[in-house]
């Protein structure tokens, strides 16, 4: 089978093509183009964008055997030397297990030369297939002779060799889009369910029946903000203006047997019968007697658990990709000690069992692929294989021995405030859970001080992180390394100086990990007169993170925190207080986020206590201004400073 067309071989050729009477969005054919578009230097909409999409067309129907095919083509605007990574080209595609296809793939560049356009054709030789794993394939290919002012477009064919798995079509893009639309022709035998993902009017919206009541859509955005990104923003998938087909009947005449996944218990057993992830379960490893006897010498649950979890994270790397499925299988991995997050994930399941422990296979999705829709059931909504362990009726585990500073007892946090697939085969039981934490991430903060009359300040300190606050300081401490470490604890302050740092508990996963500073702190702005300082140290709260005043996308601050700050700081001898923040308190609306403040002078020592804290994850976008207005409070109260006057 052609895996694509011929192209044209790379050449230059020069000549003038015709200037279509079109509405400036109207998708023309391929290598016919709008001098304008050549001469355009900016986006309308969108004037700081470094490059545009003029147009993105896409046509989807199904062919006489029902298989799915896309039309796909899309032009660019390039208007500077940041928008040139617009000219490397990623497609991906099933196409490891012969489920689809990519051909006639054919790419150019356009430039305006001497007021005509010059077409650079691509190479067909310079179009690259990759295997990515057993699955997945990629097509990859750069333009040539790309600048400031080009305009790269390329078009191909994609075809599914099924009629189940309608790709969805993205309106929105990191990069503005002047015009986007998909037609779709489905045959009458098909339902589908259409989930719509919009917030702009549609641009064009057509519908009709044609011949067979088949059903003919046309629909289309035009002048797409680009999707840009902002704190604690969730996946593209979740943001992206967007269209999803899910499959819901299908005429008795084609398919008889509905063996089609509609319902998460068809999803469940379609994992469950897969080779590469149900087929995996039992098979056997290389000497694990050796680990499941000692396993069953501890005596508590938590203890066998924690061992085997630690035993594979610790002897298995995992090779940062993310899957649901085995690639080269659980025995090969486990025998050359490395493997995807399935092969990882599916060994700890299987040596876990072997123990006698009542666990399960669960897929679940990660936060930068994207929340699980619940009322979509799909198999392509999880990237993530990973073990469920129900404790009791009010405790289960979520294991995930990819990273090697996750915890057995608490879910990993890229899968939270989503859901998981549970898949018990034995009972025909597939469930979807949520995965949630519901006790805070504490960290506690500890200050000591002593205020000298020359603005300087020394002390110590001490920073006890638990739960994901101890995952996240440990691994950035092992990533970076000290150096690096120490100038992100002083928020890269030049006037604060750590001259020593000491962290506790590392290889205690039951403990704080406890982390103990000796400082000093030049107290800037302090005279002969006065000294100014904030107590607001070692918290990490300084900056604000929300200061745009519009949001585009969810916020999902991913667990609930809590903050608190504890400090003394002795007053030099000759001075007294001037003035310092009032006691009192800040809180949400819906009262989600709290700031409790405690402030007194006794005896010279100041005493100081704050209290943040979050109990609640997620806000949509429309909660936003009360969000971004309590934020900007909260960091005024932050960061208000005490002032020691000269009596």
């Amino acid at each position: 089978m052609r895996l694509f067309a011929p192209l044209i071989a790379l050449g230059c050729t020069m000549l003038q093509l015709p200037v279509f009477a079109q509405t400036p969005n109207t998708p023309l054919p391929f290598g016919k183009v709008e001098i304008a578009d050549l001469e355009l230097q900016k986006c309308d909409f969108e004037p700081d964008a470094n490059a545009m999409v003029l147009f993105e067309k896409g046509n989807l129907y199904f062919d006489s055997h029902l298989n799915i095919v896309l039309e796909y083509h899309k032009r660019v605007k390039i208007f500077n030397e940041h928008g040139k990574d617009q000219a490397n080209v990623k497609i991906d595609f099933n196409g490891g297990n012969r489920y689809e296809n990519i051909n006639e793939i054919q790419a150019e560049t356009i430039n305006l030369n001497g007021g005509k356009p010059e077409i650079t054709k691509v190479d067909k030789k310079q179009v690259f297939l990759q295997a990515i794993d057993k699955v997945q394939s990629q097509y990859t290919f750069s333009f040539p002779n790309v600048k400031p002012g080009s305009i790269i477009e390329y078009k191909y064919t994609r075809t599914i060799y099924s009629f189940v798995g309608m790709p969805e079509w993205y309106f929105q893009s990191y990069i503005p889009v002047r015009y986007s639309e998909l037609d779709t022709n489905i045959p009458s035998i098909f339902t589908f369910n259409t989930h719509v993902h919009t917030s702009l009017p549609w641009a064009k919206y057509k519908t009709k029946t044609v011949l067979y009541n088949d059903l003919v859509e046309e629909r289309a955005l035009e002048n797409v903000p680009s999707l840009r990104k902002e704190p604690y923003m969730t996946s593209e998938a979740d943001n992206l203006q967007s269209i999803h087909f899910q499959l819901i009947a299908v005429a008795p005449s084609v398919n008889n047997t509905n063996t089609y996944d509609d319902t998460w218990t068809k999803v469940g057993k379609t994992f469950a019968n897969y080779e590469d992830f149900g087929g995996q379960l039992n098979r056997y490893l290389t000497n694990e007697e050796t680990i499941i006897n000692k396993a069953k010498t501890f005596k508590s649950l938590d203890e066998k658990v924690n061992y085997i979890f630690n035993e594979v994270k610790n002897n298995l790397k995992w090779n940062n990709v993310d899957r649901w499925y085995t690639n080269d299988g659980t025995r090969a991995a486990w025998d050359k000690k490395s493997g995807n997050s399935a092969e990882v994930n599916l060994i700890l399941y299987h040596l876990l069992k072997k123990v006698g422990i009542d666990v399960y296979p669960m897929v679940a999705s990660t936060r930068e692929h994207g929340k699980v829709n619940p009322a979509f059931p799909f198999i392509y909504q999880f990237n993530r294989a990973v073990v469920y362990l129900p404790v009791d009726s009010a405790k289960h585990y979520v294991l995930d021995a990819t990273n090697k500073y996750n915890l057995f007892n608490e879910i990993p946090e890229e899968l939270l405030n989503s859901y998981g697939l549970c898949i018990d085969k034995q009972k025909a039981d597939y469930n979807l859970v949520y995965l949630e934490k519901l006790n805070p991430s504490v960290t506690s903060v500890y200050v000591n001080a002593q205020i000298k009359a020359d603005g300087q300040m020394t002390g110590v300190a001490s920073v006890n992180n638990y739960s994901y606050s101890r995952i996240n300081a440990l691994q950035a401490y092992k990533a970076d390394g000290e150096k690096k470490y120490i100038e992100e604890l002083a928020q890269h302050d030049n006037n604060l100086k750590i001259s020593s740092l000491k962290l506790e508990n590392l290889g205690i996963d039951s403990l704080p990990l406890t982390q103990n500073i000796n400082f000093n702190l030049d107290l800037a702005g302090s005279d002969e007169h006065y000294i100014y300082f904030s107590p607001n140290i070692f918290t990490s709260l300084h900056n604000n993170p929300l200061l745009s005043e519009s949001r585009s996308t969810i916020i999902d601050f991913g667990h609930l925190d809590k903050l608190s700050l504890a400090g003394q700081y002795k007053i030099p001898a000759g001075y007294k207080v001037s003035a310092f923040p009032k006691s009192g308190s800040l809180e949400m609306p819906d009262k989600s986020i709290s700031l409790r403040r405690v402030i007194a002078e006794e005896d010279g020592i100041i005493n100081v206590r704050y209290v943040i804290a979050h109990t609640k994850t997620y806000y949509i976008k429309e909660d936003y201004p009360q969000l971004h207005e309590f934020y900007k409070t909260m960091y005024q109260y932050l960061n208000e400073q005490i002032v020691l006057e000269k009596i």
